[in-house]
């Protein structure tokens, strides 16, 4: 059955409500900002080398007024990606499949829909405006190698608290122990902003490896 955007999104709308995320970290002093960015690069380089990874949780999504919010799972099998967002009361949503070069998006109104960007494609679907390819990357607290160069801002705990990259701006929060494992620490929380666009994701559950079931594009 298809359906639009608005029955998946309305009936989970205050799923995220009472969630509001704690204050950003203290930023980390200018003094161990060379250390926490020597980290960071390792940190990344550790990520690059596990790209098979999947999260669960909560995502709230907005743009020119149009938004909503939902239960996501977000699959990654190196470049290919599959993300489906739902309403746990109706349990109806959609899926997005794709890569750096190609998008399907299944289960609104109209039927499947495809094209070379993700970004484009949901643009067009939904009105709203999330850098799908960039935050596979930003989400688990890493630059996108793909863009111009990002800024950092570090928390006391050396893990960024903030990137700022492409126009967007990605803050993070983060398990009160996860600079114990900086090297493998995931974020629990991101919010990524543009202008009027805005995504927020609260991640219930990280898991690494590989991913079977994979969706893969025609």
């Amino acid at each position: 059955m298809r359906i639009s955007i608005a029955v998946v999104m309305s009936s989970v709308g205050l799923l995220l409500a009472g969630c509001a995320g704690a204050p950003l970290r203290p930023a980390i002093p200018a003094t161990d900002v060379a250390a926490a960015e020597a980290a960071q690069l390792q940190r990344e380089s550790v990520l690059a080398r596990t790209p098979d990874w999947s999260l669960a949780g909560r995502v709230a999504v907005s743009n020119a007024g149009k938004g909503g919010s939902g239960r996501i799972e977000w699959r990654q099998d190196g470049p290919q990606y599959l993300i489906t967002l739902s309403a746990p009361v109706t349990r109806q949503g959609w899926q997005l499949a794709g890569d750096a070069d190609a998008a399907r998006l299944e289960g609104l109104e109209g039927g499947p829909r495809s094209g070379p960007d993700a970004r484009l494609l949901l643009l067009a679907a939904t009105g709203w405006d999330i850098p799908v390819v960039a935050l596979g990357d930003w989400v688990r607290g890493a630059r996108a190698p793909a863009l111009a160069p990002a800024r950092i801002e570090y928390g006391t705990d050396g893990l960024p608290r903030r990137i700022d990259q492409d126009g967007w701006t990605i803050e993070y929060r983060w398990a009160p122990d996860a600079a114990a494992d900086g090297q493998t620490a995931l974020p629990s929380r991101v919010d990524a902003f543009r202008g009027e666009a805005k995504v927020k994701l609260i991640v219930d559950e990280w898991q690494s490896g590989s991913v079977p079931g994979m969706a893969r594009l025609p």
